[in-house]
């Protein structure tokens, strides 16, 4: 493995074992079993393709496929990065695969999918972080596919020059995704090698490049943040005019990443959808079993509703100024 890209985290590097809590009764999820799961599942092998549904061990796996929607993954599954939260793959990563954008355009043309969810790992290897990557994976998209609507969810380029992005949003996908994780203070522990404000400044200047392009952003709960810090990271957002916002449940993958804190209350969750929209967010989704690409279809059709109906609101509240 090369240096520059060993895992950083001693409680992965050391491979130690840290007891794994017992999941509450509302984090159950169904196997998945369905015919619909076995098609999906059956199509990502044939096409050579990787997700992050099975590279995180998301446990919304079973749902998602069964209704033929997958989260697709690109650069490979193996990350530069090594955070404490997360199950893929550190290491230094394979070269790109220049077939890759045109297996994914088809696959989303076979599965008809309206909505589709392009991810990746972190790839600090590269000198602008993938984003090339993205760009050709959207046009193969947008050429094989017309109809479908695009949302990526990227790195945060922290190594790269700040106009890597642009090529990205010139290529227009639909929804810009990064996600912040977790609350500052607890960076060093869970996302060393990421910083939170490089993070908030990139959607920032996704807004300020293109108004057009909704903007999300998401976070785990239950890894030791408090109330307070979960309220100020909101604001922190709004200030940066995102859009959308997620939060879920934290689930330990295995005995060796960061330990779950706190199994959080679902009436919390409610209490957290509550605070972030009255902070302005077009949507949000706060629940346990919440991830960023969870039903992201019928999310992405309640944001351009929520957007209409912003607008609106202001065009009446100009027209009283008047």
């Amino acid at each position: 493995m090369n240096k520059r890209f060993e895992i950083r985290h001693p409680e992965k590097l050391k491979n130690q074992s840290i007891p794994m809590a017992k999941k509450p009764s509302w984090i159950k999820v169904k196997a998945p079993l369905s015919e619909g799961y076995r098609e999906t599942r059956k199509l990502v092998k044939q096409s050579n393709l990787k997700t992050i549904c099975e590279e995180a061990s998301c446990p919304n796996i079973g749902d998602c496929w069964s209704r033929g929607h997958a989260t697709f993954l690109i650069m490979g599954d193996i990350c530069t990065r090594g955070c404490a939260f997360c199950n893929v793959k550190t290491g230094m990563p394979l070269k790109l695969d220049f077939l890759e954008p045109e297996r994914i355009g088809l696959s989303v043309q076979k599965m008809n999918l309206r909505h589709v969810v392009i991810t990746s790992v972190d790839r600090d290897d590269l000198p602008d972080g993938g984003a090339q990557q993205y760009v050709k994976t959207i046009e193969a998209i947008k050429k094989l596919s017309p109809s479908t609507t695009i949302e990526i969810l990227t790195p945060d380029f922290l190594k790269c020059d700040a106009d890597v992005i642009f090529p990205i949003l010139n290529a227009e996908p639909d929804v810009f995704n990064h996600n912040l994780e977790t609350v500052p203070s607890l960076y060093p522990v869970v996302r060393p090698g990421a910083r939170y404000f490089t993070s908030l400044r990139l959607l920032s200047r996704v807004k300020e490049a293109n108004q057009s392009i909704f903007t999300k952003s998401g976070i785990m709960v239950g890894m030791g943040e408090t109330r307070i810090e979960v309220s100020q990271l909101m604001d922190d957002l709004r200030a940066a005019n995102v859009d959308f916002l997620t939060i879920g449940q934290y689930l330990q993958p295995t005995p060796r990443h960061f330990p779950v804190k706190e199994f959080v209350l679902p009436e919390t969750f409610e209490h957290y959808k509550k605070l972030a929209l009255g902070k302005g967010f077009l949507l949000v989704s706060s629940t346990p079993l919440t991830r960023s690409s969870f039903h992201a279809d019928d999310d992405f059709e309640l944001l351009k509703d929520a957007r209409r109906k912003a607008l609106n609101a202001q065009k009446k509240v100009n027209k009283k100024s008047l």
